[in-house]
C-alpha cells in the first residue's frame, strides 16, 4: 500500500514538473524574414551553377569540433548550397542553422567563401516573441562585423554594438547569431574544406 502511494506521489511531482516546463518555452508563431530560396541566391551572389552537398559528421569530425571549439553539433546532417561560376570555381557555400531558445528557434543562412571566410549571413526566421530583440540588430545590419572572419575569428559583439547599450535579451540574441555564424564556419572548415570539396 505505501509503495503504491508513493508512485502515485512520484509520478504527480514528475506531472508538475513536465508542466512547469512546458509553461516556461512560450513559443510564438514563426515570422519569416527571407525565404530560403533567396537567402541562398543572396549568398551566392555571382553563382552560375548550384548543387547541394549533403554531409554526415564522423565521429571524429565531431569529437574534432568539441574539442577545438567546445561546441557538441546537434545533428549529424548538415546540407550545404554550393555556387560555382561558369568555370566551375567555387564562389561560395550556404548553410541554414538554428538555436533553440526558450522564447523560440532562430534559424540563420551563412554564406562562406572557399577559403572559408564569411562573405555574410542573414536571420531567415525567429519567432514573433524574439523579433522585437532581434530587430535592432537586424536595422544595424549587425551581422557584417562578421565578414571576412574564419572559423577561429572574433565571434563576440562587436565593438558598435557593445557600446549601443542595447537590451539584454538584444545583447542575448546577438550571442546566439554570433554563434551560429561561427558555427556554420566551424562545419564548412571541417566538413568541405578538409573533405577536399572547397574547389
Amino acid at each position: 500500500m505505501r509503495l503504491m502511494a508513493f508512485k502515485q506521489v512520484v509520478g504527480v511531482i514528475v506531472s508538475v514538473v513536465f508542466a512547469a516546463n512546458a509553461a516556461l518555452a512560450h513559443i510564438t508563431p514563426p515570422v519569416v524574414l527571407v525565404s530560403d530560396r533567396d537567402a541562398v541566391l543572396g549568398l551566392l551572389a555571382g553563382a552560375r551553377k548550384f548543387f547541394v552537398r549533403e554531409v554526415r559528421l564522423s565521429a571524429e569530425e565531431r569529437q574534432t569540433i568539441q574539442k577545438q571549439w567546445g561546441w557538441s553539433p546537434d545533428d549529424d546532417f548538415y546540407r550545404f548550397y554550393l555556387g560555382r561560376d561558369e568555370q566551375g570555381r567555387l564562389v561560395a557555400a550556404t548553410v541554414f542553422l538554428t538555436e533553440f531558445t526558450i522564447h523560440g528557434p532562430v534559424r540563420v543562412a551563412v554564406g562562406i567563401g572557399p577559403d572559408g571566410k564569411i562573405k555574410g549571413a542573414t536571420v531567415v526566421e525567429l519567432t514573433e516573441e524574439t523579433y522585437p530583440w532581434v530587430r535592432p540588430l537586424i536595422d544595424q545590419n549587425f551581422t557584417r562585423a562578421y565578414v571576412g572572419q574564419d572559423s577561429r575569428g572574433n565571434f563576440g559583439l562587436s565593438e558598435g554594438l557593445a557600446k549601443a547599450h542595447l537590451e539584454a535579451m538584444t545583447q542575448f540574441y546577438a550571442q546566439v547569431v554570433a554563434s551560429l555564424i561561427q558555427r556554420s564556419a566551424v562545419l564548412y572548415e571541417v566538413t568541405v574544406v578538409k573533405r577536399g570539396g572547397a574547389s
